[in-house]
């Protein structure tokens, strides 16, 4: 990937993190070659990479938008969620002469969405297992419009992820697995909730 594209991707995947795109939403790619002051080819460049690592869905006719996921697809990715963040847990962190930044603290003022892509990059980051470290990185851009789009939908979610993050400090590990479990169940359970909210938001946007 080109200087260009590189800088598009890194932008673009930044602002589906921020909630600039909202799940459902089209990506202008002349749009965007005019806002970064580039042709078109680096741009579709950087989005046809997007699609490919799933963060961005490809409906031909309709152009390229921020994946609306149904019920299954949505369960499925929590579940790859869990199982990566168990797997980095039961791997454990690995003795390196890198030091691995902290994740900031939780804070009810914080960006929650930010914090929880933080941390849950930094239980996979600690493992030194970069195809798993990678996976973690990919999931966690997925989810992150979704989380930024259904926070109203949960409460206590500052309490949840401030208790998680206490527990990987103190690297109490079986104490952290059963975090992400019940962080993920809590979610699952909610998928069709999510959906139907987030499908409503998207028909608003058209």
């Amino acid at each position: 990937m080109d200087s260009k594209s590189a800088f598009v991707y890194g932008q673009v995947r930044r602002a589906l993190q921020s909630g600039r795109y909202a799940p459902g939403q089209r990506i202008d790619p002349a749009r965007l070659a005019a806002e970064f002051n580039t042709s078109p080819t680096p741009v579709r460049f950087a989005l046809y990479r997007m699609v490919g690592e799933g963060m961005v869905a490809d409906y031909a006719r309709d152009g390229l938008h921020v994946p609306l996921l149904n019920e299954v697809a949505l369960r499925n990715l929590y579940d790859w969620m869990e199982r990566l963040l168990l797997m980095a847990c039961d791997i454990g962190e690995v003795p390196t002469f890198q030091k691995v930044e902290k994740p900031e603290s939780v804070t009810a003022e914080g960006d929650l969405v930010k914090l929880t892509w933080q941390l849950f990059d930094a239980i996979a980051r600690a493992t030194a297992h970069e195809p798993l470290h990678h996976a973690v990185k990919r999931a966690n851009d997925r989810l992150a419009p979704i989380r930024r789009a259904k926070q109203e939908l949960l409460e206590h979610t500052g309490e949840e992820l401030s208790q998680l993050n206490r527990h990987w400090q103190r690297r109490d590990m079986p104490a952290v697995k059963s975090a992400l479990r019940d962080y993920h169940e809590r979610r699952k359970q909610l998928v069709p909730c999510i959906v139907a909210l987030l499908s409503e938001r998207s028909d608003r946007l058209h």
